[in-house]
């Protein structure tokens, strides 16, 4: 066992939730540097330690140790700076679920560049806005989708120039990054002087998913996997030596949350499963079992896909621990999972600008819709609008509390090059979440949802996670995204999106059919709730507009509905 957990967190085991809050603590040595205090460190102390296994839809697989990656990462390190990147400098990183990913953001680490993860979903005027926002040194991209057609356009209209370019795959002006790697010299030495990086350096800009205006750019240190120990030991369950996956892509802060820093801080090796297909239930759940995957993180659209299939076709026994986040789960979801596999789904809450900062850790009993305890060292509270810490009950903003400015471990340094944003959220030793939520007696959190998404009618203030949950009951219901539609009577009214699953999508093709569907659903969320928060408008829809990260952009639907007014 060669998990290096306890060099940074010596107290690992607790007795219970009061235990962990008390005394867990992160050391955080001087200078720490994941990609040479961990990553090297491995390769060093157990060099066939298991690190990464990587396969795909065409049979293709990558398995990797430490020892492997080592002289991969000293490789691009090496390509990287002799193309002139150095501390300091952005990358933006577009490579979907490719292992190329791993050896190059752990590369960028080691110069003390800032890496910058990009969906490959963007397009041309979104890479625009980030070649502003960055002033990218180089790319590391996929060939696949256009992308570096669109890179290249974003170039011309942005002027930018001394830019390198690395492609894994083929594309004219580009260097073929694996070429490259493979040519490059294994022995690279890590800098010093003024190139050597210092904890508070920036090692990370993510963008915000965007469920509402342009997304701000994210700034995280060379601190920040050390807070990800909260997000892997104690809401993943991660159990070292055996497989981890979490079902997210390179281009979202979800990644390094489930597939880099937490996990291999405490010995846990990645499953990456790199598809080209629309989400596949079936194929997803095949990779999970072909690798007896131990713990498994996802958000919540993937389990409302699975509670609505056959479960007993899927094999869950390698399942030891399943978690849930992104948006707070419906406990139909839940019940039916539970029902289904024996397992309790966690919920965890973030976001791009944090760890898990609120979770159903290990030693608190689930309650099927909360989204659990504050974690450990994150001084979480409720406010109101006059800033005041709301009742039990009351419904308020999610803040996170940095008595004398002290940022907890995994918390963001601020916006880049926003100072007005940064104050806006952070300010007077509170960040502002933007997030609205309630406490109960015991303490547990229960996420309403975004401030905006808030639907004010007739007076009344409706949560449209708890409408989702309610009309999510339905057997018709396989997703659902609530929101408000102006009305001149009530100020608002309650519109539900929604997508049929398979067995009543027949039934709305006619529009006597459809009519009739939408009064059931109406009248069945009318007899399981507060009959005012029923949707007043229903619209079936083939999908639902979503960030990357899988979060359903309300606002997107808000606008279209606006426009047709």
């Amino acid at each position: 066992m060669t998990s290096l957990l306890k060099k940074y967190a010596p107290y690992t085991e607790f007795e219970s939730y009061e235990d962990f809050l008390n005394n867990f603590k992160i050391n955080v040595p001087e200078n720490f540097n994941f990609a040479y205090d961990v990553v090297d460190e491995y390769a060093k102390i157990d060099p066939e330690k298991l690190a990464l296994v990587w396969c795909n839809d065409y049979g293709e697989e990558k398995i990797i140790n430490f020892s492997e990656l080592k002289i991969l990462t000293d490789k691009a390190a090496n390509l990287l700076q002799k193309n002139g990147i150095k501390k300091g400098d952005s990358v933006i990183l577009t490579l979907k679920s490719r292992y190329e990913f791993w050896i190059a953001i752990i590369a960028l680490h080691k110069l003390g560049a800032v890496a910058v993860p990009a969906t490959h979903m963007l397009k041309t005027d979104d890479i625009v806005y980030r070649f502003n926002k960055t002033k990218p040194k180089a790319i590391i991209s996929i060939s696949d989708h256009g992308i570096p057609k669109m890179f290249d356009e974003a170039q011309k209209i942005t002027n930018t120039t001394d830019l390198k370019k690395f492609i894994v795959g083929e594309a004219d002006g580009w260097a073929d990054f694996n070429e490259e790697v493979e040519k490059a010299s294994a022995d690279f030495k890590r800098p010093e002087g003024d190139q050597r990086t210092e904890n508070s350096d920036p090692m990370l800009y993510y963008f915000s998913s965007g469920t509402s205006g342009f997304p701000k750019m994210v700034i995280h240190d060379f601190e920040y996997p050390l807070g990800h120990i909260i997000t892997s030991k104690y809401w993943q369950n991660v159990i070292e030596d055996e497989l981890h996956y979490t079902h997210a892509d390179s281009g979202w802060a979800k990644c390094v949350w489930g597939k880099l820093y937490g996990q291999w801080i405490c010995g846990a090796p990645v499953l990456v499963y790199d598809s080209d297909k629309s989400f596949d239930v079936d194929s997803l759940m095949e990779k999970i079992t072909k690798y007896k995957v131990a713990t498994f993180c996802s958000p919540p659209t993937v389990y409302r896909f699975l509670i609505k299939e056959d479960m007993s076709k899927y094999d869950f026994s390698h399942l030891k621990y399943c978690v849930v986040a992104g948006e707070a789960l419906n406990p139909e979801v839940y019940n039916k999972f539970l029902e289904n596999t024996g397992i309790e789904l966690r919920e965890g809450y973030g976001q791009t600008e944090m760890i898990v900062s609120i979770a159903t850790f290990p030693w608190v009993t689930p309650k099927p819709g909360s989204i659990g305890k504050p974690a450990a060292a994150y001084y979480i509270d409720i406010i109101d609008a006059n800033g005041r810490s709301c009742d039990v009950g009351e419904q308020g903003e999610i803040v996170v509390r940095t008595p004398g400015g002290k940022k907890p471990p995994g918390l963001f340094c601020g916006y880049k090059d926003d100072p007005v944003k940064t104050k806006e959220a952070w300010n007077n030793d509170i960040y502002y979440t933007g997030d609205t939520a309630w406490k109960d007696e015991e303490g547990y959190y229960w996420f309403i949802g975004r401030t905006d998404d808030i639907i004010k009618s007739s007076g009344y203030k409706i949560s449209p996670f708890e409408v989702e949950s309610a009309v999510m009951k339905h057997p018709a219901v396989l997703e659902c995204a609530v929101t408000s539609v102006p009305d001149e009577i009530r100020g608002q009214v309650v519109k539900a999106t929604i997508i049929l699953t398979r067995d009543y999508k027949d039934k709305v093709k006619t529009k006597e059919g459809e009519n009739a569907l939408r009064k059931e659903i109406q009248n069945f969320v009318k007899n399981i709730t507060a009959p005012y928060k029923y949707p007043r408008v229903v619209e079936f829809v083939d999908e639902l507009p979503k960030t990357i990260s899988g979060k359903i952009r309300r606002v997107e639907i808000r606008e279209k509905d606006s426009q047709q007014k």
